[in-house]
């Protein structure tokens, strides 16, 4: 009997629609159904899912086996036992309600194939709003690494491993965990793996989230969750030695696993519940945040598993309720350092390191665009002149006298869209602030009013109010927004000859833009007057001396 190039194994639990696209997407392989054998495991499913399978194992005898057994309650068991009987050179696992591209096996073993890999990493793309984590895909390589690429990031099992590195080294899953079971597999895979590789450049794998949500990663409570977390942290320090890359997996679990379970939901816990789930982080935490885990997270997901880990649980809801209310803390900047001043920040009882809020590395254009809002707009005429006033909460609190407001000209650039601001490249040179400008602690204690007074020069423009702040040693342009808030009128200033309207409104985008343009055009000269009439093919007029002698008069 010939060997198959690869054995698909699927584990299969109440996935009806969703199987049979996944099966069609096997049997339809470009590899071919001579170099492929499915084996599927019903793990006693109580819909059509054992049927479906028995019919496809009939369609296509030497390729479908199909196994039945009582329900395991979880995606591990059936998969031991697929493995038992997978006879190809290499294995692939497939989730019963996904579905592979065309190509994706082929692609896949010819990478295995030239490169020598032990394990393959073809593209996946989340479908239906699954979210799946896309940094491992910008291009192919024959070479990562499980400790300085985004390999982490991607620790399903839904790769192509051989066969002989699984049988070696008596990869099994773990069959008590109802969660992340594929986890372990696939760390130690990558860990014992001599050349991992990633085909980037075709979506092989698609990943479905159900229209009920009813995946098995869904489901799961949260210290169900926390135990799986912990054990899978476990094994993975019971592989790698402590230092920089035991930290680069765990990074992972820390920023994804157990910062979920300090998500919004997690005030809405019963109490007893919310301190199990604050101790066992903080079991963790205690073992495993190094200061590099810690620098390496963003701002938001570090001070929760610190919390956590001080066993602060009240200020942890607080900290989650505040800022699903109000968006971001304000930033207290302290000369080149700024710091998110979340519930716990320099609170003697908890006694957190300042280190905990800093943002370290960190760009922060969206928490800055999200603290700044307009508070009033106005115009003042004096003489011929005009001014703009205006009062704008920015969330920065500590040295904030840099921020001035100006008016730009132009569009902000599209990658500012998104965040609603943008850090300035380092060496920008920007003219000297035009304006008169001061500050105050906001009443709320939220952060910093800047009260600004910009003259208008005499032009025809269309321009953006912006703001322009530094923060921890670098610039920050945010276009100011107006949505929801008063315009003053329109007004008519400059000289009683030549007087000029401006106007402050609010564009499409939500943003504040002062209009000016001159009321009356003015009047062309001759010379001007002759050369438009030129250009519209007339000819120009005669004087009377100019008509030749015979000339009739009308």
């Amino acid at each position: 009997m010939t060997t198959p190039d690869v054995s698909v194994i699927v584990a299969v639990y109440n996935t009806m629609p969703y199987l049979t696209e996944c099966l069609n997407s096997l049997v339809g392989q470009s590899i071919g159904r001579e170099r492929l054998e499915i084996v599927a495991v019903d793990d006693g499913s109580t819909d059509d899912s054992g049927a479906e399978l028995d019919r496809f194992a009939a369609l296509h005898p030497d390729t479908v086996k199909v196994i039945h057994q009582a329900n395991s309650g979880g995606p591990a068991a059936p998969s031991n036992r697929a493995l038992d009987i997978a006879r190809g050179r290499y294995v692939y696992f497939i989730g019963s309600d996904d579905y592979l591209g065309e190509e994706a096996l082929e692609r896949m073993v010819a990478a295995a194939d030239e490169h020598g890999s032990d394990v393959v990493v073809g593209k996946m793309v989340g479908t239906n709003g699954r979210y799946v984590h896309q940094a491992l895909y910008k291009e192919n390589a024959a070479d990562v690494s499980l400790y300085d690429s985004a390999l982490p990031w991607t620790l399903a099992n839904t790769k192509l491993f051989r066969r002989e590195l699984v049988e070696q080294h008596k990869l099994r899953f773990p069959e008590h965990l109802p969660v992340g079971s594929d986890q372990p597999f696939t760390i130690e895979a990558c860990v014992r793996a001599k050349k991992i590789s990633v085909v980037a450049d075709y979506t092989c794998y698609y990943a479905v989230k159900r229209g009920d949500a009813s995946n098995i990663t869904y489901r799961a409570d949260h210290l169900a969750r926390l135990r799986c977390t912990a054990e899978i942290m476990d094994f993975t320090a019971g592989i790698v030695e402590e230092g920089p890359q035991r930290d680069a997996v765990l990074r992972r679990h820390f920023t994804w696993e157990l910062a979920k379970l300090v998500q919004d939901d997690f005030p809405a816990l019963d109490r007893e519940l919310r301190r199990e789930i604050c101790a066992g982080i903080a079991r963790l935490a205690d073992t495993y945040f190094t200061d590099g885990i810690r620098d390496a997270m963003d701002v938001k997901r570090r001070v929760r598993i610190c919390l956590a880990q001080a066993g602060a649980v009240d200020e942890l809801c607080e900290a989650i309720t505040s800022e699903k209310q109000h968006g971001a803390p304000p930033f207290v900047v302290e000369g080149e350092r700024a710091y998110a001043r979340y519930p716990g920040f320099r609170d003697p009882r908890i006694a957190l390191s300042d280190r905990c809020f800093e943002l370290v590395g960190e760009a922060v254009p969206g928490r800055l665009a999200k603290g700044t809002e307009l508070l009033t707009s106005a115009w003042e005429q004096e003489g011929e002149g005009i001014t703009y006033t205006a009062s704008v909460k920015v969330g920065v609190l500590g040295d904030v006298d840099s921020a001035v407001l100006r008016f730009a000209q132009g569009a902000m650039p599209k990658s500012a869209d998104k965040p609603g601001a943008r850090k300035l490249p380092a060496g920008h040179s920007l003219a000297a602030p035009v304006g008169e400008f001061s500050t105050e602690l906001a009443e709320d204690g939220a952060g910093t009013v800047l009260h600004a007074r910009v003259p208008l020069e005499r032009r025809t423009a269309k321009l953006g109010v912006r703001l322009y702040v530094d923060v921890a040693g670098a610039t920050y342009e945010i276009p100011v927004r107006g949505k929801g808030k008063p315009m003053p009128l329109a007004r008519r200033w400059g000289a009683y000859e030549d007087p000029y309207r401006a106007s402050a409104l609010v564009n499409p985008k939500g943003r504040v833009v002062i209009d000016t343009a001159r009321m009356f055009p003015p009047k062309p000269s001759l010379a001007e007057r002759v050369k438009a009439r030129l250009a519209r093919g007339a000819r120009p007029r005669r004087s009377a001396a100019a008509k030749p002698s015979g000339a009739k008069r009308k």
